[in-house]
């Protein structure tokens, strides 16, 4: 299995002090872990439906449930009537778990000794790694770089080659770059999936933070080209969306045959969504305030980052996403940015190299940072002007 990040993190800094002012405390901009206030209202519906703790719940989700989700989908991507929430929503337990899982069910087992592939942008979320080795597969590291849009290219690889592999794991708006796929790119990777038979699993969880146009999804962008929803399948959470992490509340969506099969499998292996966490999640699903107003306190904290960093290490502002991911190669690199700002400013941020892998053409991570503007306006301010004056 991959290392985790964080875990490396703490061995890199294991032997620096923490160089924070007299009765500061250090800033953590490593994990992405939202600090918005949590919607009230969520809170409520959780309690009204509590009863509900006394009960298995049903693998599937609530009728009201699907319906949510699919109500949503139809409304965030303008293709009303194009979800069916009978056969094309499943809830999940927060969607790592989904993401690892999916992969059980999409993997071929090895045959004559070929081993099935599953190919992953570069950086990445880790548990598609996790989630390719558990289901016996290799992982194939596509670099995604600023030349390829920050986004995975399936164009370099030939035909045997991805005739051997079973899924493409992408993330749009991607972590940590923040670059999202446009209806152009979603449809000639569909196309060019399908002639493989490659299964497309799409992870959309920042689909409703971005910092101007909303992002193209998967689905709308199958839908507007006529292409149907075969062998795609997509994954949203409430974790970011509305600051709700630790309800582990997400969905799958998408090809009725594909959703089908996973279906079967979580009946039998994986964790339910408690009634009263369904309750909640229809709450937050069917609201569409609480989400505008925690994107509107990340524009205001990009704002600032553009403002702050002006001029200094490439920053662009992302599609999507909460993330900065700032180029530190002139400071030594990632590991080398990240201890001197520990060191000197007390702020904790991640290797850009941690999150990716070292492959033929290196590792593409390398020389950034990954910066979560998650903290409130001040400290924000005060971190992004104290790691212009330590770096």
């Amino acid at each position: 299995m991959p290392p985790s990040p964080f875990a490396r993190l703490r061995a890199l800094l294991a032997d620096v002090p923490a160089g924070t002012a007299p009765g500061a405390q250090p800033i953590d901009l490593a994990l992405g872990a939202p600090r918005h206030p949590f919607p009230a209202f969520v809170m409520r519906a959780l309690t009204a439906a509590a009863d509900g703790f006394g009960q298995y719940p049903p693998a599937a989700g609530t009728p009201a449930f699907r319906a949510a989700c699919a109500g949503w989908l139809e409304r965030r991507y303008h293709m009303p009537g194009a979800i069916d929430a009978d056969t094309m929503i499943l809830p999940a337990s927060g969607t790592r778990e989904a993401l690892f899982n999916i992969a059980q069910v999409i993997t071929p087992k090895a045959i004559a000794g070929v081993v099935p592939k599953i190919a992953l942008p570069n950086p990445f979320y880790q548990c598609y790694a996790a989630a390719a080795l558990g289901a016996g597969a290799q992982p194939i590291y596509l670099n995604a770089t600023a030349k390829t849009g920050h986004l995975p290219d399936l164009t370099p690889l030939t035909g045997a080659d991805l005739d051997h592999i079973a899924a493409l794991y992408i993330c749009s708006p991607a972590n940590p770059q923040g670059a999202a796929a446009d209806a152009a790119y979603w449809t000639a990777l569909i196309k060019r999936a399908r002639a493989h038979a490659i299964a497309i699993v799409a992870d959309e969880c920042y689909a409703d933070i971005y910092t101007a146009t909303p992002p193209v999804g998967i689905l709308q962008a199958a839908h507007g080209a006529g292409l149907g929803f075969a062998g795609i399948i997509t994954f949203h959470s409430l974790s970011k969306r509305n600051n709700l992490p630790g309800l582990r509340s997400g969905f799958a969506a998408g090809d009725p045959a594909l959703i089908s099969r996973f279906a079967k499998f979580r009946n039998l292996a994986a964790p339910q969504l408690p009634l009263p966490v369904m309750a909640a999640s229809i709450a937050a699903w069917n609201d569409d305030e609480d989400a505008a107003r925690n994107r509107a306190r990340y524009a205001v904290k990009f704002d600032m980052a553009e403002r702050i960093l002006a001029g200094r290490f490439e920053v662009n502002r992302p599609d999507g996403g909460f993330f900065l991911w700032l180029d530190v190669s002139a400071m030594g690199g990632g590991e080398a940015a990240a201890r001197t700002l520990w060191q000197r400013a007390g702020i904790r941020v991640l290797p850009g190299g941690y999150l990716s892998r070292d492959t033929p053409d290196g590792n593409p991570g390398t020389d950034y940072i990954r910066v979560a503007l998650i903290g409130d306006e001040d400290e924000t301010a005060h971190a992004l002007t104290r790691m212009t004056e330590v770096l």
